[in-house]
């Protein structure tokens, strides 16, 4: 995106093709083989998701390409007397990601130890139809990389490049993107933009700095801003909004980034005076919820009783004690005993947000 920015144009690959094959790099043990169906919906969703990232038209319009469109074509035997010749078997073994297989005991397949061959025919080929003359990729790519760049100068005499970045760690020695549910997805079916913006929010003191610039393409100057708010005022998590808002609206856009702020702040104490129903609908998945009809809830509902009924207590006695406490919490603002729920409760005309004590919460939805 940044280079897109600055008159480049990208080329966005998905993988159809090597997909079939499974790259090495990086792993102990070979990839299970995904069927050809899974492997072109999983292209198809990529390339959705791309368009968040980069423009596809306009100026130096992103090019969105699959190598299965070429790697599926080739004749097996033309390949090895083209390509294959090109490749010194001394240099492939030596590569991090082969040598380290050939010393287990499930060592690796002629398949994963000729993926180098098929990245390197992509980056020829991209150089001679579309004249690319760089690849970008992570740090584990840098084997694949490079002998797609002797290989260029090989057969053509063209120079190109590589560039490679780090794969991501946290200041807790942990990988990015995992958590203890699982890996964060750019898919809103397999992470919500409420989920997306709550990662973000917990990112560590010692990370956020790092991810604002990495992540979004907030101005140094504020960045800077806001790294002295965390030595200032960390307890107000400015750089951590700054960080959730900027990406989620990136991946999901404004009007999602908006309802996760307001849900995430609905849960943690406040009203926002931007809530809306989709904010309420991430609350329903997130908390406890159940529905009743708007006929109880205009007669007006007694608080034990409603305690009681979505199981914030075991009993009436038990819901009249931690309303006298001042434990009882109707849409984040403390309730008085003698106060029932109406029809003035109503978020939005649709629900109620109920909290005994700090942590148990249960929305109360009229229909």
């Amino acid at each position: 995106r940044q280079l897109q920015r600055y008159g480049h144009q990208p080329i966005a690959l998905i993988g159809g093709g090597t997909a079939l094959i499974g790259d090495p790099s990086g792993k102990q043990t070979e990839r299970a083989l995904q069927p050809k169906e899974t492997i072109e919906a999983n292209a198809q969703g990529i390339k959705e998701q791309m368009k968040h990232f980069l423009r596809f038209e306009g100026e130096n319009p992103a090019l969105m390409l699959n190598n299965a469109d070429w790697l599926c074509e080739l004749n097996l035997i033309d390949f090895m007397r083209d390509v294959g010749k090109h490749f010194s078997l001394g240099a492939m073994l030596a590569k991090d990601s082969v040598k380290s297989r050939l010393d287990r005991e499930q060592g690796i397949s002629v398949t994963e130890f000729l993926y180098a061959l098929l990245q390197s025919y992509d980056f020829m080929y991209l150089s001679e139809h579309h004249q690319c003359n760089m690849q970008m990729g992570g740090s584990d790519q840098w084997g694949n990389i490079t002998a797609g760049i002797e290989y260029i100068r090989r057969t053509s005499g063209k120079t190109v490049h590589g560039v490679t970045f780090p794969l991501l760690t946290k200041a807790d020695g942990e990988k990015f993107g995992k958590t203890e549910s699982g890996a964060i997805w750019l898919d809103p079916n397999l992470t919500s933009p409420y989920e997306m913006y709550q990662f973000w929010l917990n990112t560590d003191d010692r990370d956020v700095i790092k991810f604002l610039k990495f992540f979004t393409f907030l101005p140094l100057e504020r960045i800077a801003e806001l790294e002295q708010e965390v030595q200032d005022r960390p307890e107000q998590r400015n750089a951590q909004k700054a960080l959730a808002w900027e990406f989620t609206a990136l991946v999901h856009g404004e009007k999602a980034v908006k309802a996760a702020r307001a849900a995430s702040e609905l849960l943690f104490g406040t009203t926002p005076d931007d809530l809306n129903d989709d904010a309420l609908t991430y609350v329903e998945k997130i908390i406890p919820s159940s529905r009743i009809g708007r006929d109880q809830i205009a007669a007006g509902i007694a608080m034990p009783d409603m305690l009681v009924q979505t199981q914030l207590s075991a009993s009436k006695g038990e819901a009249r004690r931690l309303l006298n406490q001042g434990g009882v919490y109707v849409n984040n603002q403390r309730r008085n005993p003698d106060e029932d729920i109406t029809p003035a409760d109503l978020l939005l005309n649709t629900a109620v947000l109920l909290r005994a004590g700090k942590k148990k919460y249960h929305l109360l939805i009229a229909e």
